[in-house]
């Protein structure tokens, strides 16, 4: 695929059910940077990017390498975090990949990146 895909990785601290999700803790690493890191894995991926509104999320992601922007409180959905985050973006596709999803397999964001 020629298209530059771009993962964008929306991340909420104050969920009502879980607050702090995306820190918690899985083996040593936040639950966001496992998610971020199979992310990256995905073989037509070519950029991460996790949009949060909190900078703890954005300060985990980023020192474990990844771009984080921080979005407003405001968005009422990962969707919405998304679209602010990514105005400008240089990509053609943009594939959402839930922040409490840290055990994707890289192959299921191919499969839907191959099926657009």
């Amino acid at each position: 695929m020629s298209e530059k895909v771009l993962a964008v990785i929306p991340a909420r601290y104050a969920s009502t059910r879980f607050p702090g999700k995306p820190l918690h803790p899985i083996a040593g690493r936040p639950m966001i940077v496992w998610t971020a890191l199979r992310a990256r894995a995905a073989a037509t991926v070519h950029d991460v990017l996790i949009a949060t509104d909190d900078a703890r999320i954005r300060d985990a992601a980023e020192n474990a390498g990844f771009r984080a922007v921080l979005t407003s409180a405001q968005a009422r959905s990962g969707s919405d975090r998304i679209a602010e985050a990514i105005a400008g973006a240089p990509c053609d596709v943009i594939v959402n990949v839930q922040g409490d999803e840290p055990l994707i397999h890289p192959q299921t964001i191919d499969a839907a990146v191959c099926a657009l």
